[in-house]
C-alpha cells in the first residue's frame, strides 16, 4: 500500500469504493436500531438501567463521532487519506460485531462508543476523498450520489437488521464483518492523493478550475451552521413524531414506522432533485427553500389532526432534509484547501452529529419554555422560517452563479 501523492484521474472504481463506504455511517445506527426493544428485553433481568442503557449503546456512537471528527481530519491531513481510512473500515468491522460476543451491558455501550470513533473517521476520510478525486460539477455528483447511496443503503439494511433481530437480537451486529470486504478494494483501486496547493496545469477550457489558495473561513462557517441547524431539524421526525402519533391515538408500531420509512423515502426524493434544484435556486435559493420546506412539515406535524396529516407533513419535511447535507458539504469542500481538507471535513462531520445528537435537547428546552412539545416545535419551525429568510434575501440581492458550489 502505497501512501506516496500522486497525480491520477478518479473514476467510476474509486467513486463506488468511497460511496460504499460513506454508507457505513448510516448502517452504524439503522442496523441495530430495530433490535432496541430486544436487547431491553434480554438485558432488563439483570440489570434496571436497560432502559437508558440500552439506547445509549444505539444513539451513543452519534456523540463520539461529533466529538471525534475534528481529529480524524486532522489525522488524515497528517498520516494520509488511504492509510486511515483502511484502519478506520477495519476497526468499524471489529468493533461493530464485537458486542455480539459481549454478555455486559457496560461494555457493550463503551465498545460502541469506540465504534463511533471508527465511523467518524470513515465518514470523515470518504468526504474528503470524495473533495480531493473530484472538482466542479463532477464533485457535486459525487455528493449527491453519497447522500443518496446512504439513503437506499440505510433502508435496506434497516430491513435486514429487523429480519435478522427477529431471531436474536445479536444476529444484526455480525452484519458489521461485512466492510471486511471492502478493503482489498480500498488497498487495490484507491489512491493517496496528490495534496498541493498548486492546481494541476490545465490544458482545456473544461479542466478542473484552479484550487484555493486559502480557505474561506466565511464559507465554511456558513456551511457548518447551516448543517447544524438543519440536523436539529432533521431529527425532530424521527424522535418526537411517534410521541405525537401516540397522543394523536396511533399506538400501531407498524403505522409509526411506516411513518419513519415514509420520511427516509422523502429525503431520497429531495436528494434526488437537488441538483435540479441547484441549478435553479442557486445554493442560497435552495438553502431557503429546504429550510422552508422543513419547517413547513414541522408547523403541519405539530398540529396534525389525523394520521394522513403527519404523512403528509413528513413527506414535506423529508424533501427539505434531502437536499441538506449535499447543499451544504459542497460549498465547504469548495472552501477548503487540499491541505486543511481532512480537518474542515471533520468539522463538518462533528457539527453533522452534533446537530443530531443536541436535537432531543434543543426540542426539550424549547417545549419546556413555549408549554408543550407541540408549542416547542411551532417555536422552533418559526426560528427555522427567519433563518430562511436570511438565505432568500442573500439570494435575491447576490444571485449565485450556476456553476459555483459556494455558499456566499
Amino acid at each position: 500500500m502505497t501512501t506516496t501523492p500522486v497525480h491520477r484521474q478518479a473514476g467510476a472504481r474509486e467513486g463506488a469504493i468511497l460511496l460504499l463506504g460513506s454508507s457505513l455511517t448510516i448502517v452504524g445506527s439503522v442496523m441495530v436500531a430495530p433490535v432496541l426493544p430486544r436487547m431491553i428485553e434480554a438485558f432488563a433481568p439483570t440489570n434496571p438501567q436497560a432502559p437508558l442503557w440500552v439506547p445509549l449503546a444505539i444513539t451513543g456512537p452519534a456523540l463520539a463521532i461529533a466529538l471525534f471528527a475534528p481529529l480524524a481530519g486532522w489525522l488524515a491531513d497528517r498520516f494520509g487519506r488511504k492509510r486511515m481510512l483502511m484502519v478506520a473500515t477495519l476497526c468499524y468491522a471489529l468493533l461493530g460485531a464485537l458486542p455480539a460476543l459481549l454478555d455486559g451491558l457496560t461494555a457493550i455501550v463503551g465498545v460502541r462508543l469506540l465504534f463511533g470513533l471508527a465511523e467518524a473517521m470513515v465518514m470523515t476520510v470518504c468526504a474528503t476523498m470524495i473533495a480531493d478525486y473530484w472538482q466542479g460539477e463532477q464533485r457535486l455528483k459525487y455528493v449527491n450520489r453519497q447522500v443518496v447511496t446512504i439513503a437506499v443503503v440505510g433502508a435496506v439494511f434497516f430491513v435486514i437488521g429487523g429480519m435478522l433481530g427477529e431471531h436474536s437480537w445479536r444476529l444484526p451486529f455480525y452484519l458489521y464483518l461485512l466492510p471486511l470486504l471492502l478493503l482489498p478494494f480500498m488497498a487495490r483501486i484507491l489512491w493517496e492523493p496528490a495534496i498541493s496547493r498548486t492546481p494541476p496545469v490545465q490544458t482545456s477550457p473544461q479542466a478542473t478550475p484552479a484550487l484555493p489558495d486559502r480557505v474561506n473561513m466565511t464559507a465554511l462557517l456558513a456551511g457548518y451552521l447551516l448543517v447544524g441547524i438543519g440536523m436539529v431539524m432533521s431529527f425532530v421526525v424521527p424522535v418526537q413524531a411517534p410521541v405525537l402519533l401516540v397522543q394523536l391515538g396511533v399506538t400501531s408500531t407498524t403505522l409509526i414506522g411506516l411513518a419513519t420509512g415514509t420520511g427516509l423515502l422523502a429525503s431520497l426524493v429531495g436528494a434526488l432533485m437537488w441538483p435540479l434544484v441547484r441549478r435553479t435556486l442557486g445554493v442560497r435559493g435552495c438553502n431557503a427553500l429546504l429550510l422552508l420546506l422543513g419547517s413547513a412539515g414541522l408547523i403541519g406535524l405539530a398540529l396534525a389532526q389525523s394520521y394522513a396529516t403527519v404523512l403528509v407533513s413528513i413527506v414535506i419535511h423529508g424533501i427539505g432534509m434531502g437536499m441538506l447535507v449535499p447543499n451544504a458539504m459542497a460549498p465547504v469542500m469548495n472552501a477548503l484547501t487540499p491541505t486543511h481538507r481532512g480537518r474542515g471535513m471533520g468539522f463538518f462531520t462533528a457539527f453533522l452529529y452534533l446537530g443530531q445528537f443536541i436535537s432531543p435537547l434543543v426540542i426539550g428546552l424549547a417545549a419546556s419554555l413555549a408549554g408543550g412539545l407541540t408549542n416547542g416545535i411551532l417555536a422552533l419551525a418559526g426560528l427555522v422560517a427567519l433563518y430562511a429568510a436570511i438565505w432568500g434575501l442573500g439570494a435575491f440581492f447576490r444571485r449565485q452563479p450556476l456553476a459555483n458550489a459556494s455558499p456566499l
